[in-house]
């Protein structure tokens, strides 16, 4: 039974060919993405918190207290906006790990019947 001596590196070789043609086939994808990303993070914050900021003013108008509704209210919101970038964040996070492992799994499954 032969072995090839050179069979590790050309498995190497052929992983690290696959995923630079997955970057190319993204393109720049991954900075739109990215930029989307930051616009995504950054209105799940600000809707909240505005939202919060303007029901704390409306509050403040009605009645007569002498705590700062609307100061109360920014803390929530930005709290609340938080608690929601974090979620779209990790849910992404999620679904890039789950393809990262898919694309290793399938490249070890076609690996091994290339060297079959």
């Amino acid at each position: 039974m032969k072995t090839d001596p050179h069979g590790d590196f050309r498995r190497k070789v052929k992983q690290t060919q696959k995923r630079k043609l997955r970057a190319q086939r993204q393109g720049d994808q991954g900075l739109w993405f990215g930029f989307g990303m930051f616009g995504l993070v950054g209105w799940s914050v600000a809707i909240p918190t505005l939202v919060a900021i303007a029901v704390g003013i409306w509050i403040d108008s009605r009645f007569a207290s002498q705590y700062s509704w609307t100061l109360m209210m920014l803390v929530i919101g930005i709290a609340v906006g938080c608690l929601n970038a974090w979620f779209w964040v990790s849910r992404e996070r999620t679904n890039i790990e789950e393809e990262f492992h898919r694309n290793q799994q399938n490249d070890g499954q076609k690996g091994k019947k290339n060297d079959s």
